[in-house]
Parts: structure tokens; C-alpha cells; sequence
């Protein structure tokens, strides 16, 4: 399923929603010009490597030259492909303007960069000893997205679905489109425990409990935040 943007109006400009995609795109096309050999080690520096995060709560030394923990800022911003990229920045502009909008720009560059962090430790926890790098935006448009399904529920979601060589486009309520993505996330991650799942350049694959931990942690988190407030103009709650 691609969601298509929905028709909810916004009071104020999302410029933090296309600050956010600006640089994940920059971010990209500088990973795209570092040359296939040094890769690898762009990624286990700046990516959520889950057994260095462990040395590091622990206090052993990993020989990086930056914190262990800003790895789980950096890494939100980084790719493992065109599609991986594509797919995030396109969620992201769905759902988080509407979500923006209601939170107000500071606070929602808070929740956003909090609900990474928190989706990554979430699954770094089931992945404590793992050496795959683990990157991407997915865990914290996923708390955008868990906080959606609780501001918008009954809000349409324009959905293509592809049935072969066609795609009728049909409008999904946003309790069901994304309350099957979560569950659907939640699924995987159950049936993966044993297996590397992590978004990265060593084996691929999806980080599932980031997102099934991005969406449940977002939906906690937006409310707190003021999620049920109404936002004036200027993008501060009142």
C-alpha cells in the first residue's frame, strides 16, 4: 500500500516536516558520493552499531571518535538505498504535516528526534550483541504516525493498491491503514527475534521493533506534548 497525502488542512507552514526531508535527501546524496569502500565504515560510525551501544552504557570503550549515543541522532538521517529513502520521506510528508500543525515547530522537532532515539534503543534491546548498523528514519516518522492514528483516527488516507499491473487508489481511514502497519510490524518483529532485521549494508533487511517501538512511543509521547491542543499561527500551542 503507498498512501497518498491526505486532505486534512494545516494552520501553519510544516517548515520543520521539509526541513527534515531536505536533509535526509543531502544526507543521502553525500553518502552517494563515498566511494563503495569506504561505506561500510561511514555507517559503523554514524549508524546505531547495537553491540558498540552496549560497550558503551557499559563504559568500555569502542575507539570511535564520537559518542557511541549521537549515533542514535545521526543515524535517522542516514539510508541504505533510493527506495529505503523514498519510502520514509514519502510517510513523512503524508502524516507529519498534520502532526506538526498541531504540536507547533519546536515541539515536534522534539518528538521527532525523541521518538528516533526511542525506536532505536527499542530495538537495540532485542539486538543488544548485533553488528549490523542500523539506519534510517523509520523509527521516528513512525511515532508520527502513532500519533496520527490518535489525532486523525477517521482521517482518509488516499491508498494505492496494487492488484498486478493496476493501482486503484482508495481512501483508507487512518485507524485502519496504520493500525494494520503497526500490527503488521509487531508481527514480524515477534517472528524475527532470532533474526539480524536491522536496515544496513551488511544483510539487509527491516528494523521492525524500531517501528513497532517508534509508533507506541510516539502515540505516549504526542499527547504529553500537547498533541489535543490547537496551534496559533505562529506554530505555538495555546
Amino acid at each position: 500500500m503507498v498512501p497518498i497525502r491526505d486532505n486534512n488542512p494545516t494552520v501553519i507552514t510544516p517548515y520543520v516536516t521539509y526541513g527534515i526531508i531536505a536533509v535526509n535527501v543531502l544526507a543521502f546524496i553525500y553518502e552517494s558520493s563515498i566511494p563503495p569502500q569506504y561505506l561500510d565504515a561511514f555507517f559503523d560510525l554514524f549508524a546505531v552499531v547495537p553491540r558498540e551501544l552496549s560497550a558503551s552504557f557499559a563504559g568500555i570503550p569502542v575507539g570511535q571518535p564520537i559518542p557511541e549515543w549521537v549515533t542514535l541522532i545521526t543515524s535517522q538521517f542516514l539510508h541504505g538505498g533510493l527506495l529505503h529513502l523514498g519510502g520514509n520521506m514519502l510517510f513523512l510528508w503524508v502524516f507529519g504535516n498534520n502532526i506538526e500543525d498541531k504540536l507547533g515547530h519546536i515541539k515536534y522537532l522534539v518528538f521527532y528526534l525523541t521518538c528516533g532515539v526511542l525506536a532505536a534503543l527499542t530495538q537495540w534491546y532485542f539486538a543488544q550483541d548485533s553488528l549490523i548498523p542500523s539506519l534510517g528514519a523509520s523509527g521516528a516518522i513512525a511515532g508520527v504516525m502513532g500519533a496520527y492514528i490518535l489525532r486523525f483516527p477517521q482521517a482518509e488516507v488516499l491508498t494505492l493498491i496494487p492488484l498486478g499491473i493496476f493501482f486503484p487508489a482508495v481512501r483508507i481511514p487512518a485507524f485502519y491503514f496504520l493500525g494494520f502497519w503497526f500490527l503488521q510490524q509487531a508481527f514480524y518483529g515477534i517472528a524475527s527475534l532470532e533474526i539480524p532485521t536491522n536496515i544496513g549494508m551488511q544483510g539487509g533487511g527491516i528494523a521492525y521493533w524500531a517501528h513497532a517501538g517508534g509508533f507506541v512511543f510516539g502515540a505516549i509521547l504526542a499527547p504529553i506534548l500537547g498533541l489535543f491542543s490547537d496551534v496559533d499561527g505562529d506554530g505555538y500551542n495555546f
